[in-house]
């Protein structure tokens, strides 16, 4: 299989489109659906978004993104991608009080019972709310020639041909409460963990893709606390097996920090202050607990939200699938958030979604987009599903070599709690820069399994 990351996936060129006509429906107006539109309006001549949400003109909460309010880290996957594909991303996202920091220095990362060192390599990242980061997307997908975005659509049903051999559009539920047909050549599905393809193409004699469910029984709840305008640091701290319980703490527009705790397997924080703050005293640092007791709170509540499964469908073993249908984002793979990876792997997709259509044109985009984002999904499935099974309880399939793999990454992380060129390497592939094949490479496996102290690459 192609390794396939940041650094080997064909970066966004938009000479490359083939053709430049038709029309292009998108079912979902999160990250995913907005960055595949935006990668269609350079080979459509129209592309129409719909969502069942208003879509406001501020950067506010809604229905559709249940965890929004939550800790979301844009990891270097989803950045690059964002600023290669929507002119200005990065300024306007500054512009709007979001931050840029340095995640080799300004992210305290604790794991395996200490913080890693600092990294050698400046990591710039991006810092936000989830909502700014979608907002900002949004605005300036809308702005594209011949995108419309249309809020407050209910999409019913695809449209298709007598044999449903062909995809042709979507029937929707309007604003207004009315049925709207809405032709087009190309249909993407991106709503979500809740997407109904798979019963659609079960109802029209089609093979629904397997699926593969880990249970990791995750909650999280999260509130808002003041932050110095200076003081730009996150902090991450990893669960265990010893200890499942975790909190993210990300600097955010506002003079806020950001601060979810979360837990596995039945270790669910509280939704209330009190038990808030005696949950983030139970950690095995110190930090996420004093900044609660130090910072005056600015939110008027604790959100909390919960997470039962990864859950992956695996399209690319389908030996039939529709003309005229892709599927993207959390529609085709889910994982456990508290990794970061949904909005990285929906930018790879439609870097890769882009790629399929302007090497190869229409027909069947489906299948061979399905084939190509199979690696994608499956770095960040092994990365994610790998981690949750050093949890007892966890349940589900587990990816070959797992067990041997995670006690390679533990001796690592212990390694870069004091060697920054193990944080740097260990950092890429977290940010999906890298793929994870190269913490195997040699001068890494050397700085893991040889001699304590022994940084230096054998001759």
């Amino acid at each position: 299989m192609t390794v396939v990351s940041l650094a080997t996936v064909p970066r966004y060129d938009s000479t490359r489109a083939s053709e430049s006509d038709g029309q292009a429906v998108v079912v979902g107006a999160g990250m995913a659906g907005l960055l595949a539109a935006r990668v269609l309006a350079d080979g459509f001549d129209e592309v129409t978004v719909v969502d069942r949400d208003p879509l406001p003109d501020d950067p506010v909460a809604r229905r559709g993104v249940p965890q929004s309010r939550h800790v979301h880290v844009m990891l270097t996957a989803a950045q690059s991608t964002l600023d290669d594909l929507l002119t200005g991303y990065g300024e306007e996202l500054l512009a709007a009080d979001g931050l840029l920091v340095d995640a080799a220095r300004d992210v305290n990362f604790f794991i395996e019972g200490d913080y890693l060192a600092d990294g050698p390599r400046r990591i710039p990242q991006y810092c936000a709310t989830r909502r700014l980061y979608e907002w900002i997307a949004r605005r300036l997908v809308a702005d594209i020639d011949g995108v419309e975005l249309r809020p407050s659509c209910l999409f019913t049903e695809y449209l298709a041909d007598d044999a449903a051999t062909v995809v042709d559009g979507v029937e929707i539920r309007n604003d207004a409460g009315d049925v709207e047909k809405l032709t087009a050549d190309l249909v993407v599905d991106a709503t979500g963990r809740t997407s109904r393809t798979p019963t659609w193409l079960e109802t029209h004699d089609y093979a629904p893709p397997p699926v593969d469910e880990v249970f990791i029984d995750l909650a999280y709840s999260t509130t808002l606390v003041e932050r110095p305008a200076d003081d730009r640091r996150s902090f991450v701290v990893t669960p265990s097996s010893s200890c499942p319980r975790g909190a993210g703490m990300l600097p955010v527009e506002g003079g806020r920090w950001l601060v979810t705790l979360f837990g596995v397997h039945g270790e669910y924080p509280p939704a209330d202050p009190a038990g808030f703050v005696e949950f983030a005293a139970t950690l095995p640092v110190p930090d996420p607990h004093r900044l609660l007791d130090e910072h005056r709170w600015t939110a008027a509540d604790v959100v909390h939200y919960r997470f039962p499964t990864n859950v992956r469908r695996r399209y690319e073993d389908l030996d039939r699938f529709p003309e005229g249908l892709v599927v993207v984002g959390d529609a085709i793979a889910s994982f456990n958030p508290i990794y970061a990876q949904g909005m990285s792997v929906a930018a790879l997709e439609s870097l890769l979604l882009y790629d399929v259509l302007a090497s190869g044109g229409r027909d069947d985009a489906g299948r061979r987009f399905f084939d190509r984002s199979e690696a994608v999904v499956d770095a960040a499935w092994n990365m994610a599903v790998g981690s949750d099974f050093q949890f007892p309880r966890t349940a589900g399939p587990r990816p070959r070599g797992t067990a041997l793999t995670g006690r390679y990454l533990a001796r690592l992380a212990r390694r870069a709690h004091a060697d920054g060129v193990l944080r740097d390497a260990f950092f890429r592939v977290m940010m999906m820069e890298e793929h994870p094949v190269t913490l195997f490479r040699p001068g890494v496996a050397w700085r893991v399994l040889g001699p304590a102290g022994g940084a230096l690459t054998p001759s």
